[in-house]
């Protein structure tokens, strides 16, 4: 950068053709136009411009380095930008909550989308039960995370400090091992209640569900085994053991694929959603997550648009 200054003063002159005007574009004095050019030329050992009643002209030295002038001050220009949009690159490391399975979430699309807008971005991803990872982006152990409750509720009024922004809706459904139609006739949760049931752990969402569905009655599920994993379910189901809760691409591929029940006239609605604590919305890791979601997420309603970013009301 030693000739900077000069290279500008040079480029200047050959554009305005006169050391007056140059001055002015430059916001410098004539003096300091005139001294700049001296010391660039004396550096060089080339006489840049010819004197002319017209004003300054080019040399032949100076039509030949004109264009190389230019094209390294224009070099230069890109590299100050350049170093410039650095400084509002996001960096830093972003934690997120995955649950269920990564499809489902859309969780591939979704990284994809946020490594393209801030590929200085690191992402470190914790996979847990629904329940978990509203706890652990309450008290910050992680930035983000998708959960899982009945739709427009977000992640409840215990926790007006969290917002959320509604993805998609969809049904859960009862399954049932294949052979068990008739067991499972009466479809009723009094009936349901007393069959064998393949149950949760408390941070599951299958579990809040359906304690939501039973309690009202006065009912809990017969649990005969209890597993923390949505793939362990299917097996346990699949084997005879009894019933789940699925939700229904999963149960409707199940009864089609493998034979298992799903129970006429049971279905749970639910939601899923993408929470962030609240005072933490205007940081910047956090709003290039939610725009990277909105790539993934297209939301067609209204309804949807209102859900976008509402705080949860105590």
């Amino acid at each position: 950068m030693q000739h900077l200054q000069g290279l500008r003063a040079f480029v200047s002159v050959a554009r305005e053709g006169s050391v007056s005007r140059a001055a002015e574009r430059l916001h410098l004095t004539q003096p300091a136009v005139s001294l700049k050019l001296k010391q660039l030329q004396d550096d060089l050992g080339l006489r840049l411009f010819r004197r002319k009643p017209q004003g300054l002209v080019l040399s032949a030295d100076g039509h030949n380095l004109l264009p190389v002038a230019e094209k390294a001050l224009a070099g230069i220009a890109a590299f100050e930008q350049s170093a410039q949009a650095l400084h509002s690159t996001v960096r830093g490391r972003l934690k997120i909550g995955t649950i269920v399975d990564p499809e489902f979430i859309r969780l591939g699309s979704f990284l994809h989308q946020l490594v393209a807008r801030a590929p200085q971005l690191e992402t470190e991803l914790h996979q847990g039960m629904s329940g978990r990872v509203l706890e652990q982006v309450r008290n910050g152990s992680l930035d983000v995370g998708f959960f899982l409750a009945p739709p427009g509720l977000g992640a409840g009024q215990s926790s007006p400090e969290l917002m959320y922004r509604e993805l998609t809706r969809f049904d859960y459904h009862v399954i049932a091992p294949a052979g068990w139609a008739s067991r499972v006739a009466d479809s009723r949760w009094s009936s349901l209640a007393g069959l064998p049931w393949i149950v949760t752990p408390p941070d599951s969402v299958h579990n809040r569900l359906l304690a939501d569905a039973m309690e009202p009655h006065g009912l809990v599920p017969n649990g005969v085994a209890q597993v923390d994993q949505e793939a362990c379910m299917l097996d346990l189901v699949r084997a005879g053991v009894g019933l789940s809760l699925a939700r229904d691409a999963l149960a409707m591929a199940e009864r089609q694929e493998r034979g298992l029940v799903v129970v006429e006239g049971v279905r749970i609605p639910c939601a899923l959603s993408f929470i962030w604590r609240k005072d933490r919305e205007e940081e910047l890791v956090i709003a290039e997550a939610l725009e990277a979601l909105a790539g993934v997420w297209l939301f067609e309603t209204l309804d949807d648009i209102d859900r976008e970013n509402r705080p949860i009301s105590p």
